[in-house]
């Protein structure tokens, strides 16, 4: 299996035909049906369901699809920092992380970056702590940040200031909307939508002072945007950092802080010995000389 016949397995993926991926490739669909067909026969697994006007995924199928697209994406990433590795220092720069005002620090230092060395690009990827050291451990991106409650000794890491304060977001007709702060026994019964990350550290359970199981919760979630809309529909509260976006006036929302108060850090975090391009090097030193004057 080489690079070339993986090319060609996403392109049938996308078109879900073997005419509109030759097409798209620029070939001809007889050697692009033997290529397939060998890499069925080579992997001992049937990845193509081939129905009479599309072709679709078998799960074998689905995996190879996804383990492709990465490694396509770090076949170009790879490529792009070998091209960058002259002495003009330009390139790409992947960061993973999740949506926090808490982030402000790291984009200040960006901005400063960009302004000396303009042809540095950076790439974003939002997403949870799982989603994030998934990508970082298999090197597609070269930066994630961690909330806490998070292992962090797989990998250095800088601690960065401030820290994000855990509450409820909800409706200002909800009964709670009256309180100052909300405390563990002001969660029981009502519908919740919750961070994955946050349940499955166990963070909520060492606040609350009892299992989360207890809880009435409806729906969890990576980012905050949906469940924003979710809690604006009145499907539930949202327990979710502060800070994360503004509630105008007129807004029907409002946040109250948990109480006793729950605080999440942020860490820049990297693999350990890694080698980075000298884009990601100059960040990452300019991360470390804004944290020195920050101290």
């Amino acid at each position: 299996m080489d690079i070339r016949v993986l090319q060609y397995f996403l392109a049938v993926a996308r078109e879900q035909s073997i005419s509109g991926a030759a097409e798209q490739l620029n070939m001809t669909q007889p050697p692009l049906s033997r290529t397939l067909k060998e890499l069925e026969e080579e992997l001992g697994k049937t990845l193509f369901i081939r129905g009479n006007r599309k072709i679709t995924l078998t799960d074998e199928g689905m995996i190879l699809r996804k383990r492709a697209e990465e490694m396509l994406n770090l076949l170009e990433k790879t490529k792009a920092e070998i091209r960058a590795s002259n002495e003009e220092i330009n390139g790409d720069i992947y960061f993973g992380g999740g949506e926090s005002e808490g982030m402000r620090f790291l984009v200040k230092v960006m901005k400063q970056v960009r302004q000396d060395y303009p042809k540095i690009r950076y790439h974003i990827f939002s997403g949870n702590s799982y989603d994030v050291t998934e990508r970082l451990d298999k090197g597609l991106i070269d930066f994630g940040t961690l909330f806490e409650p998070v292992a962090l000794n797989k990998y250095d890491h800088l601690r960065l200031p401030g820290a994000d304060t855990w509450g409820l977001l909800m409706r200002k007709d909800s009964a709670l909307a009256e309180l100052d702060n909300i405390r563990p026994e002001n969660l029981k019964g009502i519908p919740l939508l919750c961070s994955k990350q946050l349940l499955n550290e166990n963070g909520l359970s060492g606040w609350l002072g009892y299992d989360y199981e207890k809880l009435n919760v409806v729906a969890t979630y990576n980012l905050i945007n949906t469940p924003r809309l979710m809690v604006e529909e009145g499907i539930g509260s949202a327990i979710c950092f502060d800070r994360l976006f503004n509630i105008p006036p007129e807004s029907n929302l409002c946040f109250r802080p948990l109480e006793p108060r729950l605080e999440a850090g942020v860490s820049l975090v990297w693999k350990k010995y890694q080698a980075f391009s000298k884009a990601a090097e100059v960040f990452l030193a300019r991360v470390q000389a804004a944290l020195s004057v920050a101290d």
